[in-house]
């Protein structure tokens, strides 16, 4: 099975995508790792890759197109960035998105990241606006468009193990059978 996990800065997503692939025995294959090392190459942090992006469409699309084939060859595997849901296309099985108030997720990368939550704040507010316009502008997605997702689930008051154990129980719980051709609007979707 192939699972997709999206979602924005600091809804906890990589943290669940690692942990959902190990409860389950699967591989876990991270955009935001493979953004992040992209920064680093270019000795830039991920907001200035982010602006750089805006200008040079080839770093969106050398990671989206590399997100694409991962999902196309491989099975068994969690795959998590803002697109994964989007790029895996017809090869994910079942869709997540994470979310949490701009408030939680600030606090989160100021802790994670060692700033203050203010910097954090407007930093992942920045990066937002900057993603969705290329995505927008690239590929025609409003990431605001929440329907291709089979799960919402909004992270805010749960601790990393609560939305490991509350992925996995949905995800032993879906069963694809009986829904063959159904996008998931016409299937079962789940929102918490």
């Amino acid at each position: 099975m192939l699972i997709t996990i999206s979602g924005p800065a600091g809804s906890g997503k990589s943290t669940a995508a690692a942990g959902l692939a190990e409860a389950l025995g699967y591989e876990h294959v991270s955009g935001g790792d493979v953004f992040r090392a992209l920064a680093d190459d270019r000795g830039m942090t991920p907001l200035e890759l982010n602006r750089a992006a805006e200008e040079d469409d080839t770093i969106d699309r050398d990671l989206d197109r590399r997100l694409r084939e991962t999902a196309r060859e491989r099975e068994a595997l969690v795959l998590e960035s803002r697109l994964a849901g989007w790029m895996a296309g017809e090869h994910a099985d079942f869709r997540m998105w994470l979310n949490a108030p701009l408030a939680v997720r600030a606090q989160r990368i100021a802790e994670r990241e060692d700033k203050s939550v203010d910097r954090a704040h407007e930093e992942t507010r920045a990066r937002a606006e900057s993603e969705a316009g290329r995505y927008r502008e690239y590929y025609g997605i409003d990431i605001a468009d929440l329907s291709i997702y089979d799960l919402v689930l909004n992270t805010a008051r749960l601790d990393p193990d609560g939305v490991v154990d509350a992925l996995r129980v949905v995800v032993e719980a879906y069963s694809p059978e009986g829904d063959e051709g159904k996008t998931p609007v016409e299937g079962v979707r789940y929102e918490f």
